[in-house]
């Protein structure tokens, strides 16, 4: 079974934490790398970047990424010496683990859901053997049959149950919240938009684990602020997504597959966001992820270098 991500349930063409410590090391072009804990990670899918969980180890480490997303499906199929060995070159390249998409599709019928459930605790085992500690998904902000109400007790609880298993195998699920008004008002009954409904569904899941998956693009079309993310604190937040804006737009204007890398437009404050998640000690991953035309059209190479550039430019904003 593959992962569920936003990108291909809008059918903008793609697939989509840190859980396994590893000693910080020192960068060249980083100059603050010893007041963050968060790392910088490479996600080749959406950034339009042909690979797979073998090829990641060495484009990761040619661009100056420090940690890696784990394809779950290649990940069950990897066995001991061959995992071992895996992640022996991991710890050599000094590398460390991003998020998993989930890939239990929660969003359709109940038998599409129960199909997905019966599938994760092999993969929440595989991932558990190869000391993966977080998985991320996504919520889409409206539904056109479900109003908010029953639209919340429909997630709480097969969210919650996603989440007992994923706990039982020492996994946190992040969701993310999905803040651009064009996906709220594309079906009949807005839901989830906001950090703080979000907040409110985690709480209302009530699993050990379960927190957020940011994103510095619907942060800033949530009109949230960096006050927001300061109420925070580090184990609140699964993983991270740094983007920005594009230029021409209001903020109602953004669209979701139509992002920039961060830094690109200078639109969103990301010096502020940076700031705000060194402050609460952030330790988990922050990836690229701007579903951007231009990027994807470029070779492999150039969209990596492109994307580890803007990911450092924003880190050592702070």
């Amino acid at each position: 079974m593959t992962q569920i991500t936003r990108r291909r349930f809008l059918a903008l063409g793609a697939v989509m934490g840190t859980g396994w410590a590893l000693p910080a090391f020192s960068h060249p072009i980083d100059i603050q790398r010893a007041e963050r804990k968060f790392r910088i990670s490479l996600h080749p899918f959406a950034i339009g970047v042909k690979s797979d969980q073998e090829k990641l180890l060495q484009q990761a480490a040619d661009h100056n990424f420090e940690a890696i997303i784990p394809i779950p499906n290649q990940i069950k199929e990897m066995e001991g010496n061959a995992l071992r060995d895996y992640l022996g070159r991991m710890q050599e390249k000094q590398l460390t683990w991003d998020a998993a998409g989930l890939t239990v599709d929660f969003r359709k019928d109940n038998a599409t859901f129960l199909e997905g459930l019966k599938e994760l605790p092999g993969i929440a085992k595989a991932l558990q053997s190869a000391n993966v500690t977080r998985m991320n998904t996504w919520i889409m902000p409206s539904h056109n049959e479900l109003t908010y109400s029953q639209n919340f007790e429909q997630h709480k609880q097969r969210l919650r149950e996603v989440a007992k298993v994923l706990h039982a195998h020492n996994i946190r699920l992040g969701l993310e919240y999905v803040g651009t008004k064009s996906l709220k008002i594309s079906n009949r009954y807005p839901f989830v938009g906001t950090m703080k409904e979000m907040l409110e569904l985690v709480d209302a899941i009530d699993v050990p684990g379960v927190g957020l998956q940011l994103d510095s693009f619907h942060w800033f079309c949530s009109k949230e602020s960096v006050e927001d993310l300061k109420q925070l604190n580090n184990q609140q937040i699964v993983t991270c997504d740094l983007n920005d804006a594009t230029a021409g737009r209001t903020v109602e204007e953004q669209v979701d597959g139509e992002r920039q890398l961060p830094g690109d437009s200078g639109l969103i404050d990301l010096k502020g966001f940076i700031g705000a998640l060194i402050d609460i000690g952030y330790d988990g991953p922050v990836r690229a992820e701007p579903f951007n035309a231009k990027l994807n059209a470029m070779e492999d190479e150039a969209a990596l270098a492109a994307t580890s550039k803007a990911m450092w430019r924003t880190v050592n904003l702070v």
